[in-house]
């Protein structure tokens, strides 16, 4: 049953309403003052308030403006009733203050009625679509916290994969039929990888949690070193991949993470909708000074894009082969990437293509710094990776730790493991690692609760290496004020490994 309260002074008028709601089967509540109305409202709550605009202490405007103002009572329906404010200036008065309603009295019993069932209904709808709301929102704080636990669980065992199938790559000459299965397993290693990484990034970006983490870079540096990657794959399908680079830096400000993905995205796209023939990259330089950009052109002989998909092929889940067999895989979600992630480097991007069977052009444009804030490079020399350094390596996957030993090991380093993070701390305590590789989600004894005592037990005197299925840039900003130098996502490349301990 649906509580009514009737606020009015005239105590005729009162009475006549409260036999019209309880004939109609509403539970009636009255007040004869604006005061006590706020009173009863806040105690009671009541569905609807039937509130006179003429009362003896405060107006019904002021009543109403108030019920507004306080959350407990700011959803009550509120219907205002005059026999004397009737004119149009102050029923507008009346609704822009906050009413639902405005009835000039003397009304007939029905049109009460009638209006009170509306308002009825009108919160319910409300009430439904703010149920609905909070209902959403659980389920994409559940989602994020079951996309943020695949993501790790998936990504321990790749980087088992990806390390030993390194291992194999460095232990010499193999006949032809096992290069060819180390090949498969490094290709689809890879593969499950970005889509992983993917759809854990396309999760973020909907949710606006990607933030870049900028830096001074050669562009055209960055591009070398993504294409001598992703040259063995596009030659690996029978293409011929043509490129052409500057032979001048371009620096622009820029995450180089994601810059990797941009490029890694747009030429494996190139490749999977290509069949036979090119794929054409070109990057160059256009405009100068402040107005100077850096141009990213890939072309290819592939399949094409219809014309009533080229508007919407950057958009989320957009496919271009929608065919049953689904032949060239993928998510339809690297698009989006790209798009968003060019966007926020400042740039923009472009697709174009005469139609099916014609290939398809990407253009991305990037902004470039102005010459005087182009870095001046030092020219000191890197350590190199291969120096035997003492490294303590926690993680609790004994097939990722037993890989990563022996590949640690097969570079000449000294390699203590732990399986946990107690007796983590015990071998920093007692072998003194130049570098600590330390897991996150260990048992007992975190990777954070890890780091927090090495840098109050040991200082500065160990570099600390988040190495960890947790990729979110939460687990980034934690990884960082627990002590950590670095925060690296699994599965990480044997190559990007070498990198990152040639930078410590």
């Amino acid at each position: 049953m649906a509580t009514v309260l009737n606020v009015n002074d005239d105590e005729a008028n009162r009475y006549l309403v409260n036999r019209i709601l309880e004939m109609s089967g509403y539970h009636v509540l009255e007040a004869a003052t604006g005061m006590a109305a706020l009173l009863m409202a806040e105690k009671h709550r009541p569905d609807v308030i039937v509130l006179d605009v003429k009362l003896p202490d405060i107006s019904g405007y002021e009543v109403c403006a108030r019920l507004r103002a306080n959350s407990a009572t700011s959803a009550i329906a509120v219907m205002h009733t005059s026999a004397t404010f009737i004119t149009p200036d102050k029923k507008v008065q009346g609704l822009e203050g906050g009413a639902d309603a405005y009835l000039t009295q003397p009304y007939e019993p029905s049109e009460l009625i009638a209006t009170v069932r509306s308002l009825l209904r009108l919160r319910h709808a409300e009430q439904q679509a703010r149920l609905r709301t909070d209902q959403l929102i659980e389920m994409d704080r559940r989602k994020d916290e079951f996309l943020a636990m695949l993501g790790h669980e998936l990504r321990n065992p790749l980087a088992a994969i990806m390390t030993a199938i390194g291992i194999l790559e460095r232990k010499g000459p193999v006949d032809t039929k096992e290069a060819r299965m180390h090949g498969i397993i490094q290709r689809q290693t890879h593969h499950l990888a970005r889509l992983v990484d993917d759809l854990l990034d396309v999760s973020r970006i909907t949710r606006g949690k990607v933030e870049l983490r900028k830096e001074p870079l050669d562009l055209a540096e960055s591009f070398q070193q993504v294409l001598s990657i992703l040259r063995p794959r596009v030659e690996g399908r029978g293409l011929k991949l043509e490129v052409r680079l500057p032979q001048t830096p371009l620096w622009l400000e820029g995450d180089a993470t994601r810059l990797e993905q941009i490029f890694t995205n747009l030429i494996d796209n190139a490749a999977k909708y290509t069949d036979q023939g090119t794929v054409d990259v070109e990057l160059f330089q256009e405009g100068v000074d402040g107005s100077a950009q850096a141009v990213l052109r890939v072309k290819d002989t592939g399949i094409g894009i219809p014309a009533e998909k080229l508007p919407g092929v950057f958009d989320l889940f957009s496919q271009v082969d929608t065919s049953l067999e689904r032949s060239r895989g993928g998510l339809g979600i690297g698009l989006t990437l790209v798009r968003t992630l060019v966007r926020m480097h400042g740039g923009s991007v472009e697709a174009y293509s005469g139609g099916y069977g014609e290939g398809s052009e990407f253009v991305v444009k990037l902004p470039l710094m102005p010459p005087e804030r182009v870095p001046v490079l030092s020219g000191t020399n890197v350590v190199d990776a291969r120096q035997a350094r003492r490294i303590l390596l926690v993680e609790d996957n004994s097939d990722a730790r037993q890989s990563m030993r022996e590949l640690l090991e097969l570079w000449g380093h000294q390699v203590a493991v732990a399986p946990d993070g107690v007796r983590g701390v015990e071998l920093a305590l007692t072998h003194a690692p130049d570098v600590a590789l330390v897991d996150i989600g260990l048992p007992g004894v975190d990777g954070y609760q890890v780091a927090q005592a090495l840098r109050a037990r040991v200082g500065r005197n160990i570099r600390l290496v988040a190495l960890t299925g947790y990729g979110e840039e939460e687990a980034h900003a934690l990884a960082l004020k627990a002590g950590f130098d670095l925060h690296v996502t699994k599965p990480v490349r044997p190559a990007d490994l070498e990198r990152i301990l040639s930078n410590l």
